[in-house]
């Protein structure tokens, strides 16, 4: 493919693309196949010879779109959103034109230099602390990762470093493997398995924080506290909080304003995971949900989930950046440049796991841009209000109950009745294809979540999936024995 054909084949793929979003919602949002189909659709092995572009394009609607969970149709409502937009989509291809690997300034000065830029730009939507702003006096700054899980990974083993050289400082004939046998790391038993995972990899061990219905599934102060002193009485050493803000199961809000001071006083790493709930952050209205940044050593949130930037852009600031690149930093000979002893420049290979990294600021730049703060926050104030429209569907049928705070764009919600009948009610919405949810389990209690998702979706799209609910929910309790 030359670029003649590359010119006339990207518009045709745009079109595809535009096509297909613009139809998205004719398609079952959920796939019907059996694991394994895609096998018998293909050859084998790659080809010996070339085939054509119209040969491939064909086997897209034949092979993959089979397969395809639609997330960005507006019959979907599982999981949170993954962001979709133009401007983004845009983007992406530039950045994937552009090429490079940024994992230093001199890579490519204008991907790391751009990418400081849009983190602080977001950092002043968020009115984020000084200290968190590279443009500033601070000793912060912010950083692209890959997903929230990387983040709270990244976050992980720089706590864990930084607990390490601060006990060696006052004793240093410590053995290093001692020191961290005895590490101990907590986190609500409401959040992302991911951190769960974090624990596994940095091999420290994770506690969960017990959370009751009656807190609305927050971690209180006290139980912390109370946790940290009978680990210290037994002889552990606790160095690392992951505090959530907007939880998986029902987005839930830890107390951070309690919890800050606590980990401060304790030398406790405080990492905030808002990857959801952050983006609607920018709102003056839900910027009081992230009071207690002040507190906290690290904070991350997804733009890929709903700030319209599609997928991957895991935004992610600290306070102390020394406190990441002196878990990180590696400086074979191979790397080194000119700048990078100078102070003016990042090198943001010290910042994450991976060493190569995408350029994935220009979807930022792009986004911010194209929509402004105020297309941004009212797209964010349309989901929500989108949700609590289903929540007064949901209010309104006595046959039904909302099973935690509606805050943003999630609704949990049930069926009166046992966890069987609930079950059943899921399998039949997902069976039928026409919309999707995701369970979770609140209290013991198995529960229906409806995320607004889509950057399509519209009031119709809701009482429709309302309408299809409540008609099988009839179903189900028809069949229920007398």
């Amino acid at each position: 493919m030359d670029a003649a054909e590359f010119r006339r084949r990207g518009k045709e793929m745009v079109d595809l693309i535009a096509d297909y979003l613009e139809n998205i919602e004719q398609r079952p949002v959920y796939p019907d196949v059996e694991p394994g189909y895609l096998r018998s659709l293909i050859p084998e092995e790659a080809p010996e010879e070339p085939e054509t572009y119209e040969d491939v394009v064909k086997d897209i609607e034949r092979v993959i779109m089979p397969g395809v969970t639609h997330w960005h149709s507006p019959y979907f409502y599982a999981y949170f959103p993954t962001a979709n937009s133009f401007p983004a989509m845009l983007a992406d291809m530039l950045s994937g034109a552009i090429g490079c690997i940024g994992f230093s300034w001199a890579a490519s000065p204008a991907c790391t230099e751009l990418e400081t830029v849009m983190m602080d730009w977001l950092g002043k939507m968020l009115k984020l602390p000084e200290d968190f702003i590279a443009g500033t006096h601070g000793q912060g700054g912010g950083v692209i990762q890959g997903t929230a899980s990387e983040a709270t990974l990244v976050a992980l083993l720089a706590a864990r470093s930084r607990a390490v050289r601060m006990i060696l400082a006052s004793d240093p004939q410590r053995p290093e493997t001692d020191i961290t046998s005895k590490l101990v790391a907590y986190s609500s038993d409401q959040a992302h398995c991911s951190v769960e995972r974090a624990g596994m990899i940095a091999g420290v061990r994770m506690k969960k924080i017990p959370t009751e219905q009656s807190d609305k599934y927050a971690v209180q102060g006290e139980t912390l506290r109370r946790m940290i002193q009978e680990d210290k009485a037994a002889g552990l050493i606790p160095f690392y909080f992951c505090a959530t803000l907007g939880t998986t199961p029902s987005c839930a809000f830890d107390h951070i304003t309690e919890l800050g001071p606590i980990c401060n006083a304790e030398k406790i790493w405080m990492h905030i995971d808002a990857a959801y709930a952050g983006s609607s952050f920018i709102c003056p209205e839900f910027r009081p949900l992230l009071n207690g940044i002040e507190f906290a050593d690290s904070f991350n949130f997804n733009p890929h989930k709903w700030l319209l930037v599609n997928f991957d852009c895991s935004t992610m600031w600290v306070r102390k950046r020394s406190d990441l690149i002196g878990a990180f930093k590696m400086d074979p000979l191979y790397l080194k440049h000119d700048h990078q002893e100078s102070g003016l420049v990042t090198d943001y290979r010290h910042w994450q796991i991976p060493l190569g990294r995408r350029f994935r600021s220009l979807k930022m730049w792009f986004v911010f841009r194209m929509y402004g703060l105020k297309g941004l926050q009212d797209y964010i104030r349309k989901h929500v209000e989108l949700a609590k429209e289903f929540e007064s569907l949901v209010r309104a049928d006595q046959r039904f109950e909302i099973s935690a705070d509606v805050v943003l764009g999630l609704v949990c919600f049930r069926l009166k009745g046992s966890n069987e009948v609930n079950e059943t009610l899921l399998k039949r919405i997902n069976n039928g294809r026409k919309i999707h949810l995701v369970p979770c389990q609140l209290s013991g209690q198995f529960v229906l979540r409806f995320a607004v998702c889509a950057r399509t979706t519209e009031s119709r799209h809701i009482r429709e999936a309302w309408r299809l609910i409540t008609q099988l929910a009839e179903e189900v309790m028809q069949e229920l024995p007398n």
